[in-house]
Parts: C-alpha cells; sequence; structure tokens
C-alpha cells in the first residue's frame, strides 16, 4: 500500500511535466511545418525556372541540328537531280532493246524444238537398251549355272581321282546311256589302275589267246565304249542286249562271257544273274563325266550366247550416250537461248523501268526540293523564338540564396523539435512503467486476502470432516454382514453390469467410429483451410507482385514515351471499358515495328546495283533448279521401271514357291494344307512373308504356334519349294530330322528320294538318326579305333547291300 501511494504521486507529477512538453512539441512542430511550407514552394519555383531554361536551351540546340540537316538534304537533293539528269541522258532505245527480244525468242523457240527431238531419240535408245538387259542376265545367269555346275562336277570327279596309282575308269569314254551298264558289269574292277607297280591293276592279254565270240545278234560293249588296250579283251566278252533278250540268250553264253541290259541287269555265263538296281559308284562317275562333257559344250555355246548379247547392250549403251550426248547439247543451247532471251528481256525491263523510275525520282526531288524550303524557314523562326525566350528568363541567384537561408533555419527547427519528442517519449515510458506497476501491486493485494479467507474456509472443512469419519467409524462396526450381503446382491448386479458393459462397450466401439469418420472430416476440413489460406496468401502475394508490376509498367512507360500513362491510353483511344488486344500480339507487333525500323537503316546507294547481281544469281539457279527437276524426273522413271520389273519377278517367283510348297507340306504331313502370305502391304517389295500351315486335324495357324517338329517339317517343305524353284548343285542339310519322330522321318526321307529323283542336287545329310542313315546311299564318319588317333570311315550302302546278296545267294 506504501508503493501504491508512492507511486500515484509520481504518475500525477509526471503527467503534469507531460503536458507541458506536449504544448513545446506542438509549438515546435508547427513552426516546422511553416518553415518547410516555404521551403517547398521556393524549391518549387527555383525546379520550375530551371525546366523552362533547360527546355529552352534543348529546344535551341535541336533548332540548329534540324536546319545543319535540312541544309544537308537540300543539298543532296540538288545534286540528285543534276545526277539524274545526267543518267537519263545515258539511258538506250526502247524500240531497239525490244527488236533484239524478238530474235532471242524465236531462236529459243528453235532450240526448244531440237531438244524434243533429241529427247525422243534418247527415249528411244534407252527403250532398245531396256530390251537387251534381259537377254543378256539371262544368258549370263545360264553361263553362270553351268560354270557352277561344270566346276561341282569337276571337283568331285578329280577329288576322286586323286590317288597313287589312277584308277582305269579315269581313261574309259562311255556313250551316253551306257554307264549304268558299264558301271554294273564291271563295278569295282574300273577302280583298278593299269600300273603294274599296283598291287591289283589291269594288263593286257596275250594276243595268241583266242576267245569265243558272242551269241549271234549280241554286240559287244565294246562298241560303245573307248578304253585302254588293257580293257579290250574284258569288253570284247560282255555283249549288250534288252531285258528281254538276257534270259533267253544266257544259255549261249561261253566262259567268261557276260550279257548286260542298257538299264543295268546283268547275265554271267555261270548263271549268275543281277537285276538292275540304283546306279553304282563306277557308273555315276562315268555318268557324271559325260555330264561335264556335255555341260562343257553347252557352256561353251552359252558364253558364246553371252557374248553376242553384251555385244548387242554395249551397242544400245553407245546408242544411249550418243543420243544423251546430242540431247546434252540440245538442252544446252536451250539453256543458252533461255539465257539470251531472260538477258534481252532483263534489258528491255531495266530500260523501260529505268525511265519510269527516273520519272517519278525526278517529280519527287522537286517536291522534297519544295518541302525542304519550307522545313528550312519554320525552324529558322522557332530557334529565333528560343533564343529570345531564354534572354527573358530572370535570374536564380536570388533564389538560391533565399533557399540555403530557409534549408538551414529547417535544419535548426527539425533539431529543437526532435529534442522535444525525446523528452516526451521517456516521460511516457516512465508513466507506462509506473501504472503497470501499479496494476501489478493491486493484483498481489487481492491475492493475498484470497489465501486468508481460503485457509479459514479449509479448516472449518477439515473439523467437519473429523465429525463425520468419528460418525462412519461408529456406523462401519457392523459392516462386515453387510458386506457379505452387499457381495452377493453385488455379483449379481456385476452380472448385470457385465451386460450393459457390453452393450455399452458396443456403443462405445460405435462411437469411437463416429469419432474417427469425424475426425477424418475434421482432419480434411483444416486441410482444406489451410489450403485455402495459402490459397489467399498465394492471391495476396500475386496482387501485390501485380501492383508492382504496374508499379513498374506505369514508370517505364513515363521513361521511353515520357509521359503518364493515361495520356497514352488517350491517345490510343482506350477507355475503362475497352477491352484489350492480347498482350503477345501487341509485343509482337512493337518487336516487327522496331525490326522494320532497324532493318531500313541507312540509305543504301548500291541497291540497284545489289539488284541487278541479285536478279542475275536468280535466272541462273531458275535454269540449274529446271535442270535438276529434269533430272529427277528420269531418274524416278528409271526407278518406277525398276521396281516394275522387281514386282513381276518377285511375284512370279513368289506364285511358284508358293505352290511347290503347297503340294510338298500336304506330302510330309499325309494331309492338311498351307500357304505362304504377302503381309503388311500391297507392294510385294515392301510386304512382309507370314505362313500359314494347317496340319491334319487341327485350325490353321502360323508358324511360331505349331510344335517343334511340326516347325521342322513345315520350314523343310519351304526350303525345298525354293530348292524345286532355282536348284543349286549342293545341299547341306544339318540335323534337321532331330525335332522329328521315325513316321516323320519316313516321310522326310521319302520326300528327299523325290528331290532327288526330280532335281540333279546331291544331298549331304549330317544326321544322328538310324532311319535316315539307312536310306542314304553313302555314309561317312569318324571313329577313334585307338585313344587319341581319329579316323575317317565311309560305308557305300548300295554296295554293301550288293555284297550281303551275294554272300545270301
Amino acid at each position: 500500500e506504501t508503493d501504491e501511494a508512492e507511486l500515484k504521486d509520481e504518475i500525477k507529477a509526471r503527467g503534469e511535466m507531460r503536458r507541458g512538453g506536449a504544448a513545446r512539441g506542438a509549438e515546435a512542430a508547427a513552426l516546422l511545418a511553416e518553415t518547410e511550407r516555404q521551403f517547398t514552394e521556393l524549391t518549387t519555383q527555383l525546379a520550375d525556372l530551371t525546366a523552362r531554361r533547360n527546355q529552352l536551351e534543348a529546344n535551341v540546340r535541336s533548332h540548329r541540328d534540324r536546319l545543319a540537316r535540312l541544309d544537308q538534304d537540300i543539298a543532296n537533293v540538288r545534286a540528285d537531280e543534276e545526277r539524274l539528269a545526267q543518267e537519263t541522258a545515258h539511258l538506250g532505245d526502247l524500240d531497239t532493246l525490244a527488236a533484239a527480244l524478238e530474235a532471242a525468242e524465236e531462236a529459243e523457240a528453235q532450240a526448244e524444238a531440237a531438244v524434243q527431238t533429241n529427247e525422243s531419240a534418247q527415249a528411244a535408245a534407252r527403250q532398245k537398251l531396256e530390251a537387251s538387259r534381259a537377254p543378256l542376265a539371262e544368258a549370263e545367269k545360264r553361263a553362270q549355272r553351268l560354270e557352277t555346275e561344270a566346276r561341282t562336277i569337276s571337283k568331285m570327279v578329280n577329288s576322286e581321282t586323286k590317288n597313287l596309282w589312277p584308277p582305269i575308269i579315269d581313261g574309259v569314254t562311255v556313250a551316253k546311256g551306257y554307264e549304268k551298264a558299264l558301271g554294273a558289269v564291271l563295278g569295282d574292277d574300273l577302280d583298278a589302275p593299269v600300273d603294274a607297280s599296283a598291287p591289283m591293276h589291269w594288263t593286257v592279254a596275250g594276243a595268241e589267246v583266242t576267245d569265243p565270240a558272242l551269241p549271234d545278234g549280241v554286240e559287244p560293249l565294246a562298241a560303245y565304249v573307248q578304253a585302254p588296250p588293257e580293257l579290250s579283251r574284258r569288253l570284247a566278252q560282255i555283249g549288250v542286249v534288252s531285258r528281254d533278250r538276257g534270259a533267253q540268250l544266257v544259255s549261249q553264253l561261253r566262259t567268261g562271257q557276260r550279257l548286260v541290259s542298257p538299264e543295268g541287269d546283268v547275265w554271267r555265263w555261270d548263271g549268275f544273274i543281277a537285276a538292275a538296281h540304283a546306279p553304282t559308284g563306277a557308273a555315276r562317275r562315268l555318268a557324271e563325266r559325260a555330264r561335264l562333257i556335255d555341260i562343257e559344250a553347252e557352256l561353251e555355246q552359252a558364253r558364246i550366247d553371252a557374248t553376242n548379247k553384251r555385244q548387242a547392250l554395249e551397242s544400245a549403251e553407245a546408242e544411249v550416250k550418243a543420243a544423251t550426248s546430242a540431247e546434252s547439247a540440245a538442252r544446252e543451247a536451250w539453256r543458252a537461248a533461255q539465257r539470251e532471251v531472260n538477258s534481252a528481256r532483263e534489258r528491255h525491263a531495266n530500260a523501260e523501268r529505268e525511265i519510269n523510275r527516273h520519272s517519278a525520282r525526278k517529280s519527287a526531288l522537286v517536291e522534297a526540293s519544295t518541302r525542304l524550303a519550307h522545313d528550312r524557314a519554320e525552324i529558322a523562326e522557332l530557334h529565333q523564338n528560343a533564343l529570345e525566350a531564354i534572354e527573358e528568363l530572370p535570374p536564380t541567384t536570388e533564389a538560391d540564396g533565399r533557399l540555403a537561408a530557409v534549408r538551414a533555419e529547417i535544419e535548426a527547427k527539425r533539431r529543437a523539435a526532435a529534442q522535444v519528442r525525446a523528452e516526451a517519449q521517456a516521460l511516457a515510458r516512465e508513466a507506462d512503467l509506473a501504472d503497470r506497476r501499479v496494476q501489478a501491486i493491486i493484483t498481489e493485494r487481492n491475492d493475498w486476502f484470497n489465501r486468508i479467507r481460503g485457509a479459514g474456509s479449509q479448516i472449518a472443512t477439515i473439523e467437519a470432516r473429523i465429525a463425520e469419519v468419528k460418525e462412519e467409524r461408529a456406523e462401519l462396526e457392523n459392516a462386515p454382514e453387510i458386506f457379505a450381503e452387499k457381495r452377493s446382491a453385488l455379483i449379481d448386479e456385476l452380472a448385470i453390469a457385465e451386460e450393459e458393459r457390453q452393450v455399452a462397450a458396443d456403443a462405445l466401439a460405435e462411437a469411437e467410429t463416429a469419432m474417427g469418420d469425424t475426425d477424418r472430416a475434421a482432419k480434411a476440413s483444416l486441410e482444406a483451410l489451410s489450403k485455402a489460406r495459402e490459397a489467399a496468401a498465394r492471391a495476396e502475394e500475386r496482387l501485390e507482385s501485380a501492383k508492382r508490376r504496374v508499379a513498374d509498367v506505369e514508370r517505364e512507360i513515363h521513361d521511353m514515351l515520357e509521359c503518364e500513362p493515361q495520356a497514352v491510353a488517350a491517345m490510343a483511344e482506350i477507355g475503362p471499358d475497352t477491352e484489350l488486344p492480347p498482350l503477345h500480339e501487341i509485343e509482337e507487333t512493337l518487336e516487327k515495328l522496331r525490326r522494320d525500323r532497324e532493318r531500313l537503316g541507312a540509305v543504301n546507294l548500291r541497291a540497284e546495283e545489289e539488284l541487278t547481281e541479285v536478279e542475275g544469281s536468280h535466272t541462273a539457279l531458275t535454269t540449274e533448279r529446271d535442270d535438276l527437276v529434269e533430272a529427277i524426273k528420269r531418274l524416278r522413271q528409271g526407278i518406277q521401271s525398276l521396281n516394275k520389273e522387281a514386282r513381276e519377278r518377285l511375284q512370279s517367283s513368289f506364285e511358284t514357291v508358293n505352290d511347290h510348297f503347297k503340294r510338298l507340306f500336304t506330302e510330309l504331313f499325309g494331309g492338311g494344307e498351307a500357304a505362304l502370305h504377302l503381309i503388311e502391304s500391297d507392294d510385294p517389295l515392301e510386304a512382309g512373308l507370314e505362313i500359314i500351315a494347317k496340319p491334319p486335324g487341327k485350325k490353321p495357324q502360323t508358324l511360331s504356334l505349331l510344335s517343334g517338329g511340326e516347325q521342322a517339317l513345315t520350314a523343310m517343305a519351304l526350303i525345298f519349294a525354293v530348292f524345286l524353284t532355282n536348284p543349286s548343285p549342293i545341299c547341306v542339310l544339318d540335323e534337321v530330322d532331330a525335332p522329328l519322330d521315325d513316321h516323320n522321318v519316313e516321310r522326310f526321307c521319302n520326300l528327299l528320294h523325290e528331290m532327288k529323283g526330280s532335281t540333279e542336287t546331291r544331298f549331304i545329310i549330317i544326321t544322328h538318326n538310324p532311319i535316315t542313315m539307312a536310306r542314304m546311299n553313302r555314309l561317312f564318319g569318324v571313329t577313334m579305333a585307338e585313344r587319341g588317333v581319329s579316323q575317317l570311315v565311309s560305308v557305300a550302302l548300295d554296295e554293301a547291300v550288293k555284297i550281303l546278296d551275294q554272300q545270301v545267294a
């Protein structure tokens, strides 16, 4: 309470001091405001006077510069008038140029007619050339095929004769059709040499020996065979008969005599008979030698035919080359005539254009001279007025002195006002602190009074509680019996309460679920509220940014155009309700105008000369473009011709292969059907290939959906279809029967034998399948009789079967 009384007295004294300080502060503020008003008026007057003087001086300088430019422009106009008069005098006569143009156009028409004639001749020569290409390609293809077959047969024949002792078969020549007869009747004896040093060889029999004659009407085999003398006696005792007569004449044979049919049936003097079977190795070699001789004769004729067709093609190419040269020369003459026409037309047009331009230029110069003289008079008058206005302006020395005095007075009064404000602020802070302390004292005093009252009340409560406890102790003396009774009752109530608790627990679970939903909804609402606040903050930020942008734009307008935005809107006739055009369009237009202004630049005095050069370049480029267009046209025609021929050949080959593929697929699968389809494009050159196969008992499907064995059979059918279309001398098949079962292997072997009979291809099969090996003519394998030593083994199955038959007989 003592502190409170002291603080109240102190607050009262400080209140009187604050009122006095406030009065002094108001007085100092009024003096400062008056002085600042005077300073502002003087500053405005001085700024207006300075701006007026600067503007007039700038006008004087601008008018002086414009006068100098106008004098220079007037001098330039007069010089242009003189130069234009001289150029007009040097222009040529339009009638002479027109006559030259007509002559050039007539020459161009003649050159164009010559070009068309040469083009027709060149087209005819090219057609002849195209007609010569196909026969030459066919002849070269035939010669190449014969050369390949001859090399293949030659390699096989020569590889079998590279021994230490050449066999006697190398010197045997057989008439065509008797190879099987000679091979069947002599067999492996033809492999024996004539060299006496060989352990097994042929020799010439003694001349004194007389052999019996063959039956009547039987020709000896020697009549059809040219052989070394070592075989003469053997061939003389072999007769050639038909199959029907062989069985009839066998009983007339003498010792050592034999009969043979051209098909390979053999009847021996001792009663041994061998029916014709597959050709032996000797018969095959003899047939291959005969085939080699025929091929060499055909090859020579094919080469002569190819040479003749090549000469015809070269002749056609020479004609095309000559026609092309003539056409190029005619086209070059036509281009020269076109250039001459263009040059004459350009000279005529240039002369006419120059005359018109000089007339227009002269009128423009007269008008410009008049306008410049009038502008110079106006600018001279404005320049004189600006000089007079500068002389009439008052000096600024007196205003500068008054402004300095007022500025010093303002500084003094500002310091005095600041001191008064500082004192008033200090008193205010001390008064505020005292007020807060008084409030704290009052609060503490009330708290102490409340604690006194609370302590008395608590004492009375404790005494009452002691009395209640004593009474309760007296009542609880019989409590155990009462509690036992209550316990039994409570157990019953507990069961009821348990049921009620379960119900309450269910209700609690539902309430908790509802509370969870409510919490989630509240959380979503809080998130939405947070997002809304963030959106509001962003909108306020965008608003502030837009305001700053508006201020920047206004300042930029003022800096660039030296006027306020309202003036710009008034000049552009833009009101508050006017719909503004898109900003990007305005920026693009502004940028375009700036570029156009910068692009104009200074006057180019060489513009006419540059125009002439550009027009000349344009004419040359146009001529070259026409030549390129014509060349592209001819090239496209050639490409179309090649594509047409390629499509026809590809379509023909595809149909042939497809027919063979359908037939072979049916044979391999014992039924079903398959076909090849061109997909993804109607153009055969750009189309893809798809195989659709339908094995027996299945639906049509693509190759990838078939089983492994079915895919292998389908692939073999396609390969053999290609071989039937364009046979090859040799075909190597590596493990193609691996995914096939025994039944399909038999079909594969049957198809292989059919291919061998219908073509001249020799098949080399790499396999481990015993069924396939059993159907081959000869087997090759590698064995290791000793560890680390490999040996090549070959077995001729036909000969093995023959030997086995002889042993059985």
